[in-house]
């Protein structure tokens, strides 16, 4: 299978599959638990229905948004995700090229293996900053202070990663970052030989925005559910939260939010954004996909807070389903990993490439020239 024969999101995952070795492929694809909510969230999309208008002249249409104040050509943002140069040697900076090529928000994460200095000097298109927020407060405090330095347009804390998920996929394959070569694991290594001589002698791993605080930025091997119950805070409350949006003082969103009731507390903290998001299925195994809440959230935020549908997206329909349901865009992390690990940088354009036209087919089959036009009358609920 060759890049040219992906035409959507599912073939970029086979085509990933055929060039990771297993316990890389199942860091990206695996969940938490029975992987219940990660089916869901992409299934909720089945749930409603499109309904279409004719004749409606749509010969030029106009497919931008403007998010948390910066204009995105696309109603999607590519969110944040960890290890990127552990699926494909190009990592994050294809990634943010990929996005600036396309004119679209993404993001990094602060288990990023590229830093905030060399991203926020690689593009000038939106960037956000993903936060886990650590028991280190000085290594908080320096992630948010090079992040003003490096002039991101956002910080997206994450709050749904008190401690980790039982990631089940991860636990057989013992999967540790960097990756870790095991008499169980080696064979899965080697079978790959591409993807082990990129990793073995291009550049070293390492999460340069750790590095000077903790060991895990060296390149020590750790499981990422080890690292997430030893190092981050779990007692982080609203305070916290509020504390750092006033020390970043810039757009600052909310990551993870599922309940109603949170979304009005965000809005009363202050917060610009809410990622209304469950981790792609990889924390509360059994909890609700986001496109499931959004009209609930929606309505009780009534227009105070910008409201993203955060994961499950794997078409450009899925897209325009989240905005008629009241969503201000959609953001996803495997629709373009998948991309990524298959291919590198043309493997996230192609990705970006077949979604931007799926949503603009999408419009001018829905009979809308302007995304401001998708409401809630254009879904019917099964």
């Amino acid at each position: 299978m060759r890049l040219s024969d992906c035409h959507n999101i599912a073939d970029f995952r086979r085509l990933a599959k055929q060039r990771l070795p297993w316990p890389v492929f199942d860091y990206i694809d695996g969940a938490a638990d029975d992987e219940i909510t990660k089916t869901r969230n992409t299934a909720a999309f089945d749930d409603a229905d499109l309904v279409p208008d004719v004749l409606a002249g749509v010969e030029a249409i106009d497919t931008s948004v403007t998010i948390l104040g910066r204009r995105s050509a696309l109603p999607l943002i590519l969110s944040p995700t960890a290890l990127q140069r552990v699926f494909h040697w190009q990592g994050e900076r294809a990634v943010a090229k990929a996005a600036e090529k396309f004119g679209l928000w993404c993001g990094i994460s602060s288990l990023a293996t590229v830093s905030i200095e060399e991203i926020g000097a690689l593009i000038s298109s939106p960037k956000m900053f993903q936060l886990y927020v650590h028991k280190d407060k000085g290594l908080n405090r320096s992630m948010i202070e090079r992040c003003q330095a490096a002039k991101f347009d956002a910080i997206a804390l994450t709050v749904d990663t008190i401690v980790s998920g039982k990631r089940e996929r991860c636990a057989r394959s013992g999967f540790t970052s960097p990756p870790r070569f095991t008499p169980s694991s080696a064979l899965s290594y080697a079978i790959k030989p591409r993807w082990a001589l990129d990793y073995l002698f291009r550049e070293k791993f390492a999460l340069p925005n750790l590095d000077t605080h903790v060991s895990a930025g060296s390149g020590e091997a750790v499981s990422i559910a080890g690292y997430f119950n030893t190092m981050l805070d779990t007692s982080m409350t609203w305070q916290t939260a509020e504390q750092i949006r006033q020390e970043w003082g810039g757009k600052f969103c909310l990551k993870g939010v599922m309940s109603a009731a949170d979304a009005r507390r965000a809005v009363e903290i202050g917060a610009d954004a809410i990622m209304v998001s469950n981790h792609g299925g990889r924390q509360l195994d059994g909890s609700r996909a986001p496109f499931d809440q959004i009209r609930e959230i929606v309505d009780a935020v009534d227009g105070r807070i910008e409201v993203i549908c955060d994961g499950g997206v794997r078409r450009g329909t899925h897209v325009l389903k989240a905005l008629s349901a009241g969503a201000d865009c959609a953001s996803g992390g495997r629709l373009y990993l998948y991309a990524l690990a298959a291919a590198g940088q043309p493997g996230v354009e192609r990705a970006i490439e077949l979604l931007k036209d799926e949503i603009e087919r999408g419009m001018r089959l829905m009979g809308v020239t302007r995304v401001d036009q998708l409401g809630p009358e254009r879904l019917r609920w099964r």
